[in-house]
């Protein structure tokens, strides 16, 4: 939790939940987004 990503369409997001190891759910910018795995497209910085 609270760890920033970058995606591919997104861009620049923090990490706001965490499912499991199944799903997180993204903050990009007030824009939320809800991520299953694998996290192909996400990119920890």
């Amino acid at each position: 939790m609270g760890d920033r990503v970058s995606h591919d369409q997104y861009g620049l997001g923090r990490i706001i939940g965490v499912e499991g190891e199944e799903a997180v759910l993204i903050d990009f910018a007030g824009q939320q987004g809800r991520f299953l795995s694998p996290f192909s497209k996400l990119s920890k910085l």
